[in-house]
């Protein structure tokens, strides 16, 4: 099975601020079966893990944008109260404005997410908080590293996609840094045309997706603020095969109708001929992708001791357990809770 994983580069990052800050790093890590070796020897940790510790990180430093580019603390739930005014909008702009207003009444950061309109494009990046002119953010912004930067800009892009259901194509992305040893990661990442040393961090996509409703319900965020950051982080990492990018596309939330052969291709700039000849020659296909894209959502969503059975059976597509039940005997040879079971005896 296909593993997720999150770069061993934005882990570093998190454990220097742990340190920083005068955590018990060791500890810290055993906390979440993190082994030293797993640092030193692999260049990414599972999603699974690196979720674990971001909640233990959060949770020590009372601050929900530790490891974030906010500028400042934002405190515990701001994450959750900053869904909870979204969740109702009606169109992706909407959510967003609502997200900017958000910060500027939340302590803490002093840089909030905006998006502004050029030529039928729109540009996501980070303004002041205190009506300072727009290069102050700009500098703010560049003061940090390029994985933070990298990283809130793909955290965004992949909070965007949940919102609306599928993943927004991106016209380009522009970074204040040089280009960055690995630079095809970035292309992978962002899945667009990448430009270096510009006086502006932002992501550009055309402004009619502000028009896009948002897809998800009531449920859908309950389920998704149970599981954060997981959804948030999962990476392509690496591969660049046709295969991975439609597992990009997908994501790992089944709740909402997942999109047809046609729309991928539309999405990915391919015809549906040329879609599915490329991907049995990668010995797959469209419907084999999906069923193991939610197989492995299941399997991950169940070593979340916080979620029920009907919350997993829910997250995967499913609108009762039962048939979620016969589905995953039939993935794995065991109910959801005896599986279960089998993770918390290991």
């Amino acid at each position: 099975m296909r593993q997720e994983t999150v770069s061993m580069d934005y882990i570093e990052l998190l454990l220097s601020h742990a340190r920083q800050q005068g955590y018990d790093v060791p500890a810290l890590l055993s906390s979440c079966s993190i082994t030293p070796a797993q640092l030193t020897e692999q260049s990414a940790l599972p999603v699974k893990q690196f979720a674990a510790l971001y909640q233990r990180l959060i949770g020590l430093a009372q601050d929900d944008s530790f490891g974030m580019l906010y500028g400042g603390k934002m405190p515990n739930g701001s994450f959750r109260m900053m869904c909870y005014c979204i969740e109702h909008c009606s169109t992706l702009g909407q959510a967003l404005q609502r997200c900017s207003e958000f910060y500027e009444v939340c302590k803490g950061p002093n840089i909030k997410p905006t998006v502004s309109l050029h030529q039928g494009r729109a540009l996501f990046h980070f303004a002041s908080l205190d009506s300072q002119p727009q290069e102050v953010a700009d500098q703010l912004v560049s003061n940090h590293s390029p994985t933070l930067i990298r990283t809130t800009f793909s955290i965004w892009h992949r909070f965007i996609s949940w919102m609306i259901g599928t993943r927004l194509p991106l016209l380009g992305a522009e970074f204040s840094f040089a280009e960055q040893p690995h630079g095809q990661d970035f292309e992978l990442l962002f899945q667009c045309p990448i430009d270096y040393r510009r006086p502006q961090n932002r992501l550009m996509f055309d402004a009619s997706w502000l028009d896009k409703p948002l897809v998800q319900t009531g449920d859908d965020w309950r389920g998704f603020l149970k599981t954060a950051p997981y959804q948030l982080m999962v990476m392509v990492n690496g591969d660049s095969s046709l295969s991975a990018r439609i597992r990009a596309l997908l994501g790992r939330d089944f709740s909402r109708p997942l999109p047809s052969a046609e729309r991928v291709a539309q999405q990915l700039g391919l015809s549906v001929r040329t879609l599915r000849r490329q991907l049995a020659l990668e010995g797959t296909s469209y419907t084999q992708l999906k069923n193991q894209c939610r197989k492995e959502a299941a399997l991950d969503y169940l070593s979340c001791p916080e979620l029920s059975i009907q919350d997993v059976a829910h997250l995967v597509g499913f609108d009762d357990p039962s048939p979620f039940i016969r589905a995953f005997r039939q993935w794995s040879g065991q109910t959801p809770g005896d599986y279960r079971a089998s993770l918390l005896n290991a």
